[in-house]
């Protein structure tokens, strides 16, 4: 597996830093507004903090790796091919005996359960979609690495709803400036952990069901 070039692609590099902003406003909020008030003088608050920025350390690793991974991009061919007679009005099978198929697009014969993405404008190997939260497609090579950032997302979130309940139980009587700084940021926080928990929960099945689907194949 190797490395491809970042892709310039406005909504792409939008949703990164949607995701990044997401991220590290949550553990800022954690140590800030949640821990250092409340647990700043127990070993319990010392062990979260870690938690979460080990927890927020993975999710950087598994999207940048998602990211910046060839997720199986069928090479294109040194030598032109002639495909003229697929464009005809009778074209032959395109389909090879062992299921290899032709990219109109790419001019070139690609694997099985291959497809053509066409904001990369490249077939890929089992690609399941082009995912703008990455920049990339999610294929045959970096699927584990999507798969992997969809499940930090998701303990990170559940992680910060913890805390935000466990916080408020702990320390109710705060001063009042305090509690309305801290109020507003735990529900910035909890409306955040909810949306991402939810939408990496749906993808999250989404590509366990689609695993499945093509092992029985």
């Amino acid at each position: 597996m190797k490395m491809v070039v970042f892709r310039v692609d406005p909504c792409g590099i939008i949703c990164i830093l949607i995701t990044y902003g997401a991220v590290f406003y949550a553990d800022y909020v954690i140590v800030k507004h949640l821990v250092i008030p409340t647990m700043s003088d127990t070993l319990w608050g010392a062990v979260n903090v870690v938690i979460f920025n080990t927890i927020v350390f993975l999710i950087t690793m598994s999207h940048l790796r998602a990211v910046l991974s060839d997720p199986g991009v069928v090479p294109l061919p040194s030598a032109s091919m002639d495909f003229s007679d697929l464009h005809s009005s009778q074209p032959p099978k395109n389909t090879t005996a062992d299921g290899w198929t032709v990219c109109m697009k790419c001019e070139t014969y690609r694997p099985p359960r291959a497809h053509h993405c066409r904001i990369c404008q490249r077939c890929v190997r089992r690609m399941d979609h082009h995912c703008p939260w990455i920049n990339n497609c999610v294929g045959e090579y970096n699927q584990k690495f999507f798969i992997q950032f969809l499940f930090y997302v998701g303990l990170a979130s559940l992680h910060a709803i913890t805390l935000v309940i466990i916080t408020w139980i702990l320390d109710p009587g705060v001063k009042q400036d305090v509690k309305y700084t801290k109020l507003v940021h735990s529900i910035i926080l909890v409306i955040e952990s909810v949306i991402f928990g939810l939408f990496v929960m749906a993808i999250g099945c989404d590509q366990i069901s689609s695993i499945l689907t093509m092992r029985q194949q």
